[in-house]
């Protein structure tokens, strides 16, 4: 009977020690597309690192940056299939899916953080309406630091960008090539330095942050400040995936995911001004556009809005009506 008591106590003791790993056994993969010092791919892993803590260690998510697991225009295919849980996507790459996700991509809109940010509220809900339709719920989302232009010269007007072979990486970037007499060429982050140091592209608009992530001084010399746009990263999670998790730890992660919302607007807020002091500090010369460039990238602007209303229609007429109330 004593030995009987003795095993029965040994099993509950065994299973005492093993419970708490064996909830731990939910894991999550976040594919995402950026190198692992960028600060969206830090702020991934802070919020990875809070849920788990939250959870006590029930839902482990691990993040794979650089495009590693998944390349940047499959993460919300992988999500929306349930191949990744959880993913964080470049909004505006979905533009050709639905025109309201390159809201935030439609030049001179929203040129600074504090307009960015209203945008982002204006925008939101529409964005959470189509997600929701497709099986996928929206967390968060953080903006880049402002688009500038990167050349290997002084740029003076839209005339000395004919010509360039310039890396594309969403429809709007696309678009501006078109217009300014470039050469368009799709490259996602996670290839760009190679593509510069091949010579493969020339020039490209992006933001500071990704001029040091890609060390654009190896290739390029110029980086004019044109404070285009500042488009968004967004963090989503398969709505099946959420809808298995207990409902402590799904108000774990909405909570996670408000505080990495806010820390990640702050920081990219403080990233602005580093960054482009990485750029000087590597020789590169980061200049004020011309009264004549920002003029004419002003118009360019327009005519880009004209165009992402037409194809937007009555949801984008909201986002920006709202927007500039």
């Amino acid at each position: 009977m004593k030995r009987h008591q003795m095993v029965l106590a040994a099993c509950a003791a065994a299973l005492a020690f093993a419970a708490p790993y064996a909830a731990a056994q939910t894991k999550w993969d976040l594919p995402a597309g950026y190198p692992a010092g960028n600060p969206h791919t830090q702020n991934l892993a802070q919020f990875a690192a809070d849920v788990a803590k939250a959870t006590g260690n029930k839902l482990a998510i691990t993040v794979h940056p650089n495009g590693a697991l998944f390349k940047a225009p499959e993460i919300k295919r992988a999500v929306q299939t349930g191949q990744a849980q959880i993913g964080e996507v470049l909004m505006s790459l979905l533009e050709n899916e639905n025109p309201v996700f390159g809201a935030d991509a439609v030049p001179f809109v929203a040129t600074g953080f504090d307009a960015s940010w209203k945008l982002w509220q204006a925008q939101r809900p529409v964005v959470e309406k189509i997600l929701a339709g497709q099986g996928i719920k929206l967390l968060y989302a953080v903006a880049w630091p402002p688009q500038g232009i990167y050349t290997k010269k002084p740029l003076n007007t839209v005339a000395d960008m004919k010509g360039l072979k310039w890396r594309a990486y969403n429809p709007a970037t696309t678009r501006i090539a078109q217009q300014v007499g470039a050469q368009p060429l799709t490259i996602q982050a996670a290839e760009l330095s190679q593509a510069l140091s091949t010579g493969v592209v020339d020039s490209f608009m992006s933001s500071g942050a990704t001029g040091v992530d890609s060390k654009v001084w190896e290739s390029l010399t110029h980086f004019a400040t044109t404070d285009a746009w500042l488009p968004k990263n967004m963090v989503i999670v398969n709505q099946k995936e959420f809808d298995k998790l207990d409902k402590a730890s799904q108000d774990a992660i909405v909570a996670a995911a408000k505080e990495a919302e806010e820390r990640g607007w702050k920081r990219m807020r403080d990233y602005t001004s580093e960054s482009l002091a990485t750029l000087r500090n590597n020789k590169i010369t980061v200049y004020e556009p011309s009264p004549a460039l920002k003029g004419e990238l002003t118009k360019l602007g327009d005519t880009m809005l004209t165009e992402w209303l037409a194809k937007a229609g009555p949801d984008g007429q909201t986002i920006i009506t709202s927007f500039r109330k």
